[in-house]
């Protein structure tokens, strides 16, 4: 870690920001938080208050170019990860609410940080697998490095733009940019939106409560603290260029899934369930052309953490963080 490093999280309070606020703290490295809410909760779950005091928050909507150019500067930033967005189906009654957050925020941070490239060399941001839909992958093979994506949602489609203006930026401006596209997110703070379901099901679980996943089929798990480590890492990596990556957790079909919290939570055995569509999006990508950028991922075994995930919860459940009604 470089004396000098000073990280701007955009999104901060949200799942995978607050998992990568809370490792940069781990680290000891400073760590601006930049979100337009003020709730939290995520980063009180995975952070005590002395971890929590230093950390810098800065209240802001990233649609707001002098805003976000301030903060650049006030706190002299040299790494950039973006992650503020709107999710589906969070804007589905608003479109052009969610262009605005997810397009034009973009460009505004992708403007902002051309205008000191010579401090801050790259940007690395969330995209996302909505970019493809299943019938992108050539006879269920992985997904490639280079294979095109034709999202199905509007969330694809503003990612995909994203992407597209991430290009333009380096080949206009020189601002380097790495893109990560997530699959399923899985950990403590992972609480909305439909793919939440198999960490709300674990909630459920330390509750004890039942709980039922509303969809099936094969699905792409990711870690949340290991998706911290790859953007922390991709920050740091020295890349030039814009290019966009897709990254391999585990693999596991709904029923291995649920097997696995029965296995952590042997008193869940029966009280989680599922049915329902599989979520119509590609099973594999091959990673290989990130692995080239910043060396093996990071890959938790699902089993581990699902055991972490539920003791995490377990731990806030008896602080009364997590209240039981």
């Amino acid at each position: 870690m470089a004396d000098s490093e000073r990280f701007l999280v955009t999104g901060a309070l949200g799942c995978i920001g607050a998992w990568t606020v809370r490792r940069l703290v781990q680290e000891g490295v400073p760590v601006v938080a930049f979100d337009a809410d003020n709730d939290v909760r995520r980063l009180r779950l995975l952070m005590d208050d002395a971890q929590l005091s230093r950390v810098e928050m800065v209240r802001g909507d990233i649609t707001d170019l002098d805003l976000v150019e301030a903060t650049l500067d006030r706190h002299r930033i040299t790494h950039v990860i973006h992650l503020a967005a709107l999710i589906h189906p969070r804007f589905k009654s608003d479109p052009p609410l969610g262009a605005r957050v997810n397009v034009l925020g973009g460009v505004n941070l992708f403007e902002a940080v051309a205008r000191r490239v010579e401090r801050i060399p790259r940007i690395v941001y969330a995209s996302s697998i909505a970019v493809y839909d299943n019938g992108d992958a050539a006879n269920d093979a992985a997904i490639q490095h280079h294979t095109a994506g034709h999202p199905t949602t509007l969330y694809g489609v503003f990612k995909q733009a994203e992407e597209g203006m991430a290009r333009v930026y380096y080949q206009d401006r020189g601002v380097s940019s790495i893109g990560l596209r997530p699959a399923t997110v899985f950990g403590a703070g992972r609480d909305y939106g439909l793919t939440a379901a198999p960490t709300q099901a674990v909630l459920a679980a330390a509750l004890g409560r039942p709980f039922h996943i509303p969809y099936s089929g094969c699905s792409q798990i990711h870690y949340a603290d290991d998706l911290a480590r790859m953007f922390i890492a991709c920050a740091r990596s020295g890349y030039r260029g814009a290019d966009v990556f897709n990254m391999h957790g585990s693999v596991a079909d709904m029923g291995e899934i649920v097997e696995t919290i029965e296995s952590v939570i042997p008193q869940a055995r029966g009280t989680i369930t599922f049915d329902g569509a599989s979520l119509g999006l590609p099973e594999d990508y091959d990673a290989t052309a990130l692995e080239n950028v910043i060396g093996p991922l990071p890959r938790t075994p699902l089993r581990e953490a699902v055991g972490e995930t539920f003791r995490l919860f377990r731990s806030r459940i008896a602080s009364g963080e997590i209240r039981d009604t």
